[in-house]
């Protein structure tokens, strides 16, 4: 999956999880994107360093790896922020392209 596309699927759905005592984090797992677990943490790491989640805390362990750990994770204002620009960026993307197959 891309990059970008796990990280919007990621973001929405601790979204929808505002909604809820705890998300279900299988829903977001790697296995559930069809990322390698490394690709996963790296994209958990990334989240949490821009500050669009909270409740994700992020270490290395000697030989390099990402050691991801989590308590009750949630999306902040600028996770918000993202989606919402996503989703503008991707209508406007859509009409621009509607607009070029209409106009020769």
């Amino acid at each position: 999956m891309d990059n970008f596309k796990a990280i919007y699927r990621i973001l929405r759905y601790l979204e929808k999880a505002m909604d809820y005592d705890e998300p279900d984090m299988d829903q977001i797992s790697a296995s559930a994107l069809g990322l390698t677990d490394k690709r996963w943490a790296s994209l958990m790491e990334m989240l949490a360093s821009k500050g669009y989640v909270t409740g994700i805390s992020v270490k290395y362990s000697i030989g390099g790896d990402i050691l991801v750990s989590m308590s009750n994770p949630r999306i902040t204002l600028e996770g918000l922020e993202y989606l919402q620009e996503n989703s503008m960026m991707r209508k406007v993307a859509g009409l621009t392209k509607g607009i070029a197959d209409i106009i020769p």
